[in-house]
C-alpha cells in the first residue's frame, strides 16, 4: 500500500510565497492609491464641467443671464471659502439693489452641487473667485480658469494631483495640459501652475 501523499508546505516555501506576496503588495498599492486619486480628480472634474456646460446651455434657451456660484455649507445663501464646499446654478436677473452672483428670491436656482469630498479642493483664479455667469449669448462673464487639487499631496500641483479647467470668454472650456512633459500642468499662458489657490 503506497503511503499518502504530504500536502503540507516546507518553511523555505512558504517564506518565498510570504516574500512574494510583500514584494507584489509593496510595487501594487502606490499604484493603486494613484489610481484611486486620478479617478476621484477625474469624476470631481467631470461634475464641474457638466455644471459649467449646463449653466451656458439654460442660459442660451431661457435668454436669460445664469450664474453658477460657491456656496457654503452652514449658510447655503452666502458665498463659501471654496468652491468644494458645494456649488449651486440659478437664473441671475439683477435689478437696482443687486449685482451678477447674488442670488435673490426672483431668482430660480437650477441646480445644486454637494461639497466634495475632504482633501480635495476646487478654487477659480481671481475671475471666479466667487462666480461664472453666462449671458444669454453663451459668452462667460470672463475668462479664468479653475483649479481641482488633491491637498494630501504636498508639493506643485502636477497633472496626477491636479486638474486645471480654463474658460474663454466665449465660454468654452477646456483642460490644460503638461506641454513640455515636466508632470505640471500649465496655464494658459504656457507658465507652470504652481498654486491651488489661485489658479
Amino acid at each position: 500500500m503506497k503511503p499518502p501523499l504530504a500536502l503540507g508546505f516546507t518553511l523555505i516555501e512558504l517564506l518565498v510565497t510570504i516574500a512574494m506576496i510583500a514584494i507584489v503588495t509593496a510595487i501594487g498599492v502606490p499604484a493603486f492609491k494613484d489610481t484611486i486619486r486620478n479617478n476621484v480628480l477625474t469624476a470631481g472634474m467631470n461634475d464641474f464641467i457638466a455644471t459649467l456646460n449646463f449653466a451656458r446651455s439654460e442660459a442660451v434657451k431661457r435668454g436669460v443671464t445664469v450664474t453658477a456660484r460657491k456656496t457654503s455649507t452652514s449658510t447655503p445663501d452666502e458665498w463659501g471659502s471654496g468652491w468644494e464646499s458645494g456649488w449651486e446654478v440659478f437664473t441671475d436677473s439683477p435689478n437696482d439693489q443687486n449685482k451678477y452672483g447674488t442670488k435673490e428670491g426672483t431668482d430660480q436656482t437650477l441646480r445644486v452641487h454637494e461639497p466634495l469630498k475632504n482633501n480635495y479642493t476646487l478654487r477659480g483664479n481671481n475671475n471666479f473667485i466667487n462666480y461664472i455667469s453666462y449671458k444669454p449669448s453663451g459668452e462667460s462673464n470672463n475668462l479664468g480658469s479653475f483649479a481641482l487639487c488633491d491637498t494630501s499631496v504636498s508639493g506643485n500641483p502636477t497633472k496626477r494631483t491636479a486638474r486645471l479647467i480654463a474658460v474663454s470668454i466665449l465660454g468654452r472650456i477646456s483642460l490644460t495640459a503638461d506641454s513640455d512633459n515636466d508632470g505640471i500642468l500649465k496655464k494658459n499662458d504656457g507658465t507652470d501652475f504652481t498654486s491651488c489657490t489661485n489658479p
